[in-house]
C-alpha cells in the first residue's frame, strides 16, 4: 500500500487535439448531423480520453466495489440492518449480487474489498481484506468518521487498487459500493462539497418512509453543522464526513484521472466519491463519465457540478455499481460507431 497519497496534484486533462479530431469525425460520419444525440457525445469522450481517433474498442472493463459500514446506520437512517453490508460482501464473491449478473453478462471483471466493514468476515479470501482500514466509521452526526490517519490509508489503498488494476489493463475503471446506511455520508459529502443544506440532497437510501427521511435530513444537517468550516478542506471534509470505503474510492478514481485511465461512474455514493476526488485532484472529472441518474438527489446536484450526462436514466438505486456496469454496451457501442461507421466522404 503506498504510504503517502498523492493530495492536491492537478491532473493533465485528455487532449483537446484529440477532442477536435473526434469531433471532426462524428461530424464526417455517414449519419445527419447530431443523429447519434448522446452516443456522439459519449463518443468522443471515449476517443479523448483513448487519446486515439478512431477510438479502439473498450473490451477491458474492471470494476471494484468498495465495502465498509458507516456509524450512522445504527440511529435510524436506513431500512436495512448493518448485517446485510457482509452478507453482500459474501454474495459478491458467489457472483450471485445484482452487479455480479450484469458484470458476467458484459464482460467486465469485479473485484470486492472490505475497507470498513464491522466483520471479520472469516473465511473470505485474504486479498478481501487486504486493506481494511477499521470495523465500521464514526457516526458523523455525533462524531468523525476517521482519524486523519484512516483518511490517509485509505486513500493510499484507493490510490494503490487503481495501479493494480490498471496493471491489469483495465481501460475504463467502475467504482462501486456495499454499505448499508452509505447514502447518508454520501449525502453529507456532497452537500459539504457544494455548499448544500441536508434538506435539497437527502434522499430516501435503501426506501426509508416519509418520517424516515425527515430523521434522515435531520442527521445529515447534524454531520454538517458539527463538520462546520473543516468542509473546506477535502481531506477534513473526509475524515469528518465519509468512510473509509468512500474516502478510498476517491483515491481510486483520483489516481486513475492521474494515470489517464477513464472511471464510469455509478450512483449517488460514486459520484461522492468523483467529487471528492476531483477536490483532492483538481481537473480529474474530465476522465469521468456518468453511468446512470439515481433516484437520490444528491446524485444530480453533483452530476451538474461535475458537468456530467448520465448515459442511462433507468430509476435505479441498488448501487454496487450496478448502474455503471448496466452503461457498458452503451459505451462500447459508441465506441464502435465512431470507429466503424462510414464517412460521408467514402459514399461520394
Amino acid at each position: 500500500m503506498a504510504a503517502d497519497p498523492l493530495l492536491h496534484e492537478p491532473v493533465t486533462p485528455p487532449s483537446a487535439d484529440v477532442r477536435a479530431q473526434a469531433t471532426a469525425r462524428l461530424a464526417a460520419l455517414a449519419t445527419p448531423p447530431g443523429a447519434l444525440g448522446l452516443l456522439g457525445d459519449l463518443a468522443v469522450w471515449i476517443a479523448t480520453v483513448q487519446g486515439q481517433v478512431p477510438p479502439a474498442p473498450v473490451d477491458r472493463v474492471r470494476a471494484v466495489i468498495f465495502a465498509g459500514d458507516h456509524g450512522v446506520a445504527d440511529h435510524g437512517v436506513s431500512a436495512f440492518p448493518k448485517a446485510i453490508t457482509p452478507a453482500m460482501v459474501r454474495t459478491f464473491l458467489l457472483g450471485k449480487a445484482g452487479v455480479s449478473v450484469l458484470a458476467a453478462q458484459h464482460g467486465v471483471s469485479v473485484r470486492v474489498l472490505d475497507l470498513g466493514v464491522e466483520d471479520d468476515l472469516d473465511g473470505v479470501p485474504d486479498e478481501v481484506t487486504a486493506f481494511k482500514i477499521r470495523r465500521g466509521s464514526g457516526a458523523i452526526h455525533l462524531e468523525d468518521a476517521l482519524t486523519e490517519d484512516e483518511t490517509l490509508r485509505a486513500i493510499a489503498a484507493g490510490e494503490t487498487v487503481a495501479a493494480e488494476e490498471i496493471a491489469a489493463g483495465a481501460q475504463l475503471l467502475i467504482g462501486g459500493d456495499m454499505g448499508i446506511g452509505n447514502t447518508t455520508p454520501a449525502s453529507a459529502l456532497i452537500a459539504a462539497s457544494l455548499g448544500l443544506p441536508a434538506h435539497e440532497v437527502t434522499g430516501r437510501g435503501t426506501g426509508i418512509d416519509e418520517a424516515g427521511l425527515v430523521h434522515k435530513t435531520q442527521v445529515v444537517q447534524q454531520a454538517l453543522d458539527r463538520a462546520g468550516d473543516r468542509v473546506a478542506d477535502p481531506l477534513e471534509t473526509l475524515t469528518a464526513l465519509g468512510s473509509a470505503d468512500l474516502a478510498a474510492a476517491a483515491g481510486f478514481m483520483a489516481a486513475a484521472a492521474r494515470a489517464g485511465v477513464p472511471v464510469l461512474l455509478d450512483g449517488v455514493i460514486s459520484v461522492a466519491a468523483a467529487i471528492m476526488a476531483e477536490r483532492l485532484a483538481p481537473g480529474a472529472a474530465s476522465w469521468f463519465a456518468a453511468g446512470h441518474r439515481s433516484t437520490e438527489p444528491a446524485q444530480s446536484f453533483a452530476l451538474d457540478k461535475l458537468g456530467l450526462v448520465p448515459v442511462l436514466d433507468l430509476g435505479m438505486r441498488l448501487g454496487e455499481g450496478s448502474g455503471a456496469v448496466a452503461a457498458v454496451p452503451v459505451v462500447r457501442s459508441a465506441a464502435l460507431l465512431l470507429s466503424e461507421v462510414a464517412l460521408l466522404s467514402d459514399l461520394t
